[in-house]
């Protein structure tokens, strides 16, 4: 099973950014997939997921309406399309799936797989 997050780099305030999440060994249309960051010096957090069976899709607070996580199954592929980028958003950006039993909902129960990250700076 791998997962790989790419895309990622330089961009201005107010820019944007598409990351791909390329998966081989579990496919978006049965598990779930999700995004996570880590900024520097801070926590890791959520930053939002698709689920397999419906593809219904859910964000954190801070990007709900600049930040969109969409899938094309033929190609085992999650992107997350990330507006209106603020130097906030500055981080490495992960995706990570669950068991394929769990949907978006129930990612406390654990991530069972990780991908690298790829690095995404705002910054003017």
């Amino acid at each position: 099973v791998q997962l790989q997050a790419s895309g990622g780099g330089l961009v201005q305030p107010g820019g944007s950014l598409r990351l791909t999440c390329a998966t081989s060994g579990v496919t978006p249309d049965h598990y779930a997939i999700a995004w996570f960051r880590q900024a520097p010096g801070k926590e890791r957090e959520g930053v939002g997921c698709i689920n397999g069976r419906d593809g219904a899709t859910h964000y954190t607070t801070s990007v709900k309406g600049r930040f969109i996580i969409s899938r094309d199954n033929a190609k085992n592929t999650v992107y997350l399309q990330m507006n209106g980028l603020k130097p906030e958003d500055t981080a490495v950006y992960y995706c990570a799936a669950p068991d394929s039993k769990y949907g978006c909902l129930e990612l406390g129960r654990g991530l069972k797989y990780w991908g690298k990250g790829t690095l995404v700076t705002v910054s003017s």
